[in-house]
């Protein structure tokens, strides 16, 4: 990577969209599987701190999965929107697991979920004001200083807002990523269900996200709880999440796909099974004309 300072004012690297296809999350139920064979995912993405140990099963299982596929890193716990001065023992974990794997990029949210350096181990949404985006800004060119490259910052799912707000959450996330110079993880589960739980235009957040910025999608499933939606990660990506999938892939264009599932994890065909159909939708948005005709 060339010697730059990632905060140099003027100084905008721009973003590289990375293709890598159609992925699922590392997760420990299905280790015995990827030390035994290499099943048939073009990526996969773990969660960064799962493997800020030295050794044991965890990173075994990672080594022999990156010599045979891709990986990215996607983080919990990067806080980046809170008050806290930015943790340096996290940020040099991070880094030593990046120069380990040498993943194809490293993501986190953005979000706060950090007080007086306790961690609520939950990812809280923003106030979207000026103040709240050059606070922001700032850390984001911390960040990518430290570690020496670009990140990507997710939208997080939300079931309340600020009434300091003075711009909407994709002006916010996009401001962000022109302004720190960074990249976009797109949640497509994640704007339905603040969509449906704040009561804006999920079409309208797709249209107005920087189509330069966006590097990577995660697809999700999450749980109707009558007076609103909550992200759960623990079901199959529901009917009008994948519609808006296809809405975002006529946007954005071919995009790593990740499919999220997080709690009740079922075997992983069904995680591949998905992830396969992920894959077929984006082929036919794109290719229309090579799906065949029947009278």
């Amino acid at each position: 990577m060339p010697a730059c300072r990632f905060g140099d004012v003027g100084r905008s690297m721009s973003f590289t969209r990375k293709y890598l296809g159609h992925g699922v999350g590392l997760r420990q139920p299905h280790f015995s599987r990827w030390l035994s064979e290499k099943p048939a995912v073009d990526w996969v993405e773990i969660i960064s701190e799962n493997f800020f140990s030295r050794g044991g099963r965890p990173l075994a299982v990672l080594e022999k999965v990156r010599a045979e596929t891709p990986v990215v890193m996607h983080g919990v716990s990067l806080s980046i929107g809170s008050t806290d001065p930015l943790n340096a023992g996290y940020l040099a974990e991070l880094k030593q697991l990046a120069a380990r794997i040498q993943p194809e990029w490293i993501s986190d949210h953005l979000c706060w979920g950090s007080h007086a350096s306790k961690y609520a181990h939950d990812l809280w949404p923003l106030p979207y004001t000026e103040e709240a985006l050059a606070h922001v800004v700032q850390r984001v060119h911390a960040v990518q200083e430290a570690l020496q490259r670009q990140i990507l910052l997710e939208n997080v799912s939300s079931y309340v807002a600020f009434q300091q707000s003075t711009m909407s959450e994709w002006e916010f996330l996009g401001e962000v990523a022109r302004r720190a110079d960074c990249g976009i993880l797109l949640d497509i589960n994640n704007i339905y269900v603040s969509a449906r739980n704040h009561g804006f235009d999920a079409q309208e957040y797709l249209d107005q996200v920087p189509v330069a910025r966006v590097g990577q999608f995660h697809l999700a499933g999450h749980s109707d709880k009558g007076t609103h939606l909550l992200d759960t990660h623990d079901a199959p990506v529901p009917d009008p999440v994948w519609l808006l999938f296809q809405s975002a892939v006529k946007r954005f264009g071919p995009v790593s796909t990740l499919i999220e599932w997080d709690d009740h994890i079922p075997e992983l065909e069904e995680l591949l099974c998905e992830s396969g159909k992920a894959a077929a939708l984006q082929h036919q948005v794109l290719e229309p004309r090579s799906i065949p005709e029947f009278a």
